[in-house]
C-alpha cells in the first residue's frame, strides 16, 4: 500500500463521517462540493473534510481509491457512498438520512437551511 492510500484508509476508519472535497467547508472551491456540504450542514452532521486539493497525489488517491473518478466523495463509517449526484439524490428520497439513521449518527436539521 502507497502511503497515501494508508493516509485514507487511516482517515476513513477514524471518523464515521469523512467527506474529500475541493477546499473546506468554509469555503468550497466548486459547486459539488458546496452541494454536499450545504447536505451535511442542513442535516447537522459531524464530518471530517479532506481538501484534495492541497495535493495532487491525494487527489488522485481518492479516485484511485474508491474507484470513483469525481470529487467529492462521501464516506459513512468506512463505506463509500458516492459523490454529490448521488448525495444529493439520496437525500431528496429521504435515503440519506436513513442511511445515517441506521449507522447511529445523529441527525440534527438545522432550519435556517431549509431551503434544500
Amino acid at each position: 500500500m502507497s502511503v497515501i492510500h494508508n493516509f485514507i484508509n487511516n482517515e476513513i476508519k477514524s471518523h464515521d463521517v469523512v467527506l474529500f472535497m475541493k477546499g473546506n467547508p468554509n469555503s468550497p472551491q466548486c459547486g459539488f462540493s458546496q452541494k454536499v456540504v450545504q447536505i451535511l450542514h442542513y442535516l447537522g452532521i459531524p464530518y471530517k473534510s479532506i481538501d484534495v486539493l492541497s495535493s495532487n497525489e491525494l487527489r488522485q488517491g481518492i479516485k484511485d481509491y474508491s474507484h470513483w473518478p469525481t470529487i467529492p466523495q462521501l464516506y459513512v463509517k468506512s463505506e463509500f457512498i458516492g459523490g454529490c449526484d448521488i448525495v444529493t439524490e439520496m437525500f431528496q428520497e429521504k435515503e440519506l438520512q436513513t442511511l445515517f439513521e441506521e449507522k447511529g449518527i445523529l441527525i440534527k436539521i438545522k432550519q435556517e437551511h431549509s431551503a434544500l
